[in-house]
């Protein structure tokens, strides 16, 4: 069953206008795709933006040169953007930035080596005393919040050994000094109080965070919610409490703890331990909180709703409790959703199937829609705008998934490739997405489906694949299989599967556990043992996976019986397998010993091993090779007898 996806265009002119002018509509030959992939990829994004307390400037992540870096740009919103300004620090890449509350520093986060590791930098707007604080080779270190002042911020140096504890300080930019400011296991700090009395702390494994509150004048933490309800809370902030609340101020969560969905939970907190009862601020049936902000003075929180994997906003009066939905959107969906601190503005990335990451400005007063950042123009070939299929699982579970149908196949069954996101807890949005694109024009149909664990679904579909529900995981995969084919969109014996990291390794298993189904994989970075997984990643990205996969020595028969490699014998269909070199999260050993193992046995296996790349690919050159590579390999092998 299908339903129909609005249009995903920009107001006015945009690159999704020019995308479709004049464009022809018939699946081209696998050269035209694969030259459609590299157009694609050169169609470069904006993201990860942060705002100066005025909001007039803006900083954030462009891969406009090749490769992810610093830029900062100024906002004006009654006429033409002014240029970008690049801020150069190093020739890694950038993966976030945050400006401090006096607009004096930019602190970044940038992958060592185009690796996992990161290091923290500080640099000035203006580009100098550009400088690495925290993180390096040896030495993983993540950013955090700064304080309200902008004296300090924060950085986290997860364990590199296992049972270690995690750490966090305060850094001075100036001086590079770090304080110690909190420790524990798997330890975030989400925000810090004005006074910086309260600190807002999330720990714990994949699926089961939870956030505490820190005294740091009485040396006491108190958990923000009640302890023993299955569900995570990822993403809270604290901020002054609304005027006819009392307590000091007021932690606001968006958590599914014991609740159906994420929902907003506002919590009042004060001194010597004291708190009142948590209580729902904002819920919805039909979507789940994925993003919130607030200006300075609490009085204003910015919502962003996640619904079947497009976005909503809302605005929300914390003295009234009022909401306020913001309609027009320029585009499907949003991510990196800033409030400025004095609540006049929003700053948020958008996308679409048909355009790529920009910025966007809303004004808070009259909801009006500025651009920020523009793409460059598109290939002159209209784009596919998925639609959203629903389909049961073979236990009866509705399932969904985004189906990408190539031009040339609208009227009569084809070739079709099932991509499956990573996480689990991913989820499969209608975002740019060259590969499929590629794939759609040489031909081959793509279904993207959300099987059980991908987020955004609620509370009980995110944890139906913990531990041995992997099992009904596999299973779904087949029942998106049996879905394509009964509706007429897939032609038998002309199915493929192929997926990235989780979903790489899904697509291992598929292969081995399910032979004769699919005519062809890609394993892109996926786990081929999870013994050996657990063995080599990160110890902070082992310690987290517990909770998802279960434990290395406790549930090591699980682990055996639902890893890939043990079965290789029994993948018999053509498999090509792309990793990046420097990949210590699902480590490259992981992508060599599968292909070790297919060639002892004499089976048809490609790979395709990318130099200074990580876990996420982020140089444009590795993309388009990876998307030539996945594009020529598939559709080879789906074509009919």
């Amino acid at each position: 069953m299908a339903a129909d996806v609005e249009t995903d265009m920009t107001p006015g002119t945009g690159p999704a206008g020019r995308a479709g002018a004049g464009a022809r509509t018939a699946a081209g030959s696998v050269d035209e795709a694969v030259a459609l992939a590299d157009g694609l990829v050169d169609a470069w994004g904006s993201w990860g933006p942060n705002m100066t307390p005025d909001a007039r400037q803006v900083a954030f992540i462009s891969d406009r040169s090749g490769t992810p870096q610093l830029w900062l740009q100024d906002v004006v919103l009654d006429g033409a953007q002014p240029p970008a300004r690049h801020v150069p620090l190093s020739d890694d890449p950038v993966v976030s930035v945050r400006w401090a509350a006096d607009s004096r520093w930019l602190a970044c986060e940038v992958a060592t080596d185009g690796g996992v590791r990161t290091a923290v930098w500080v640099v000035r707007p203006d580009g100098s005393d550009a400088r690495r604080v925290a993180g390096g080779p040896d030495e993983h270190a993540e950013l955090g919040p700064w304080t309200r002042s902008g004296h300090r911020f924060v950085t986290t140096l997860p364990a590199t050994v296992a049972g270690a504890p995690t750490r966090a300080y305060l850094a001075d930019p100036s001086t590079g000094r770090l304080d110690p400011l909190a420790e524990g296991d798997l330890i975030h700090v989400l925000d810090i109080s004005l006074e910086e009395r309260f600190i807002v702390l999330r720990d714990g494994g994949r699926g089961q965070e939870y956030v505490s509150v820190v005294d740091r004048l009485m040396d006491e933490d108190f958990s923000a919610l009640p302890q023993g309800a299955t569900g995570s809370t990822e993403v809270a902030l604290i901020r002054p409490a609304p005027d006819d609340h009392a307590g000091p101020v007021y932690v606001y969560l968006a958590s599914d703890v014991g609740l159906p969905r994420r929902q907003l939970i506002g919590l009042p907190f004060g001194p010597n331990g004291w708190h009142g009862e948590p209580r729902t601020l904002a819920a919805r049936e039909d979507a789940e909180l994925e993003f919130i902000d607030a200006d300075d003075a609490g009085r204003l929180l910015l919502l962003v709703w996640n619904v079947a994997g497009r976005s909503e906003l809302e605005l929300l009066d914390t003295a009234t409790g009022g909401r306020t939905p913001i309609s027009g959107l320029p585009g499907l969906v949003a991510a990196d959703p800033v409030l400025s601190r004095d609540g006049s503005g929003v700053v948020l990335g958008v996308q679409g199937p048909t355009r790529p990451r920009e910025l966007w400005h809303l004004d808070t007063t009259t909801h009006a829609w500025t651009r920020v950042t523009s793409a460059p123009p598109l290939p002159r070939r209209r784009l596919v705008v998925p639609t959203l299929e629903t389909f049961a699982g073979r236990d009866g579970l509705p399932l969904s998934g985004w189906l990408y149908r190539a031009p040339g196949r609208l009227n009569g069954p084809g070739p079709v490739v099932i991509h499956l996101h990573g996480g689990p807890e991913d989820q499969e949005r209608p975002t740019f997405e060259p590969q499929h694109q590629a794939l759609a024009a040489a031909g081959l149909s793509v279904f993207a489906p959300n099987i059980r664990g991908s987020s955004g679904f609620g509370r009980e579909f995110v944890h139906a694949d913990d531990l041995h529900g992997r099992y009904d995981a596999f299973a779904d995969v087949l029942a998106a299989a049996d879905h394509l084919v009964e509706a007429g969109i897939a032609e038998p014996g002309l199915l493929a599967v192929t997926g990235r990291s989780y979903g790489g390794y899904l697509t291992l298993a598929s292969l081995a556990f399910s032979p004769g189904v699919f005519a062809a994989g890609v394993d892109v970075c996926g786990m081929s043992d999870l013994v050996t997984f657990y063995r080599d990643s990160e110890p902070w990205i082992a310690a987290a996976a517990v909770t998802k996969y279960g434990h290395p020595e406790r549930d090591r028969a699980l682990l055996d019986a639902i890893s890939p490699l043990a079965s290789a014998a029994a993948i018999d269909a053509p498999l090509l397998v792309v990793h990046g070199e420097h990949d210590t999260n699902v480590p490259v050993g992981e992508a060599q010993q599968i292909v070790a193992a297919l060639r002892a046995l004499g089976r048809p296996v490609a790979y395709l091993e990318l130099p200074g790349e990580g876990h996420v690919f982020r140089q444009a050159t590795s993309r388009k090779e990876m998307a030539a590579a996945i594009t020529r390999f598939l559709h080879e092998h789906l074509q009919p007898a």
